[in-house]
Parts: C-alpha cells; structure tokens; sequence
C-alpha cells in the first residue's frame, strides 16, 4: 500500500488549494478514505473522509463549508479542496485509509497559511 500526497504550500489567508493523494498497491474503489492534518504540538486530527463511491462525506466542523473531499475512482486519487483558508488550517495534511486492522498513511504534505 502506498498513499504519496502532494498540493500543499504556502499561502495566504482566503486563498484556496488542492491537494492529491495518488493510491496503489490495493483496490481503491472498495475503501473509504480520509484527509487528517496535524498542527504543531497538537494531536492528529481527521478533516474529511468519503465513502468508496462519493455518496457521503464527513467534515470536521472547523473545515465545514469550506473544504470539499472526493475522490476519482479512475485514477486511484483522492482530493481535498480548500477554499477559505485560515492560519489555523496550517498543518501538515495526511492522506489515511484503513484495509481491515491496518491503517495506512500517506508522508503528509505541508499547507502553511500566513500573510
């Protein structure tokens, strides 16, 4: 299994990016999959997560409205899409999915959101 995010960079505050996370090495369409982020000196914390064919979604209530996951069955990627970025949103974002007891993560990516 191997989840390789990429997208993230610095920015300023109301700005939007996207990030990639490219998945191999198991089925991708039969598993859920979700964005976490960890700041730091805080724990991980999970942002989003879609179902295996984009029917529901769950956000954390800080990115509600703002951030929108999904996933291209075709190309093996998941996607997060932030709009409305905030200074508390700079963290570094991981790409996770579990295949029974096991949970996979991506190296992370880094979003830094300063003026």
């Amino acid at each position: 299994v191997q989840l390789v995010e990429s997208g993230g960079g610095l920015v300023q505050p109301g700005e939007s990016l996207r990030l990639s996370c490219a998945a191999s090495g198991f089925t991708f369409s039969s598993y859920y999959m979700s964005w976490y982020r960890q700041a730091p000196g805080k724990e991980r914390e999970l942002v989003a997560t879609i179902n295996t064919i984009s029917s529901w979604t769950k956000y954390a209530d800080s990115v509600k409205g703002r951030f929108a996951i999904s996933r291209d069955n075709f190309r093996n990627t998941v996607y997060l899409q932030m709009n409305g970025l905030k200074p508390e949103d700079t963290a570094v974002y991981y790409c996770q999915c579990s295949l029974g007891r096991n949970n996979y993560w991506g190296q992370g990516t880094q979003v830094t959101v300063s003026s």
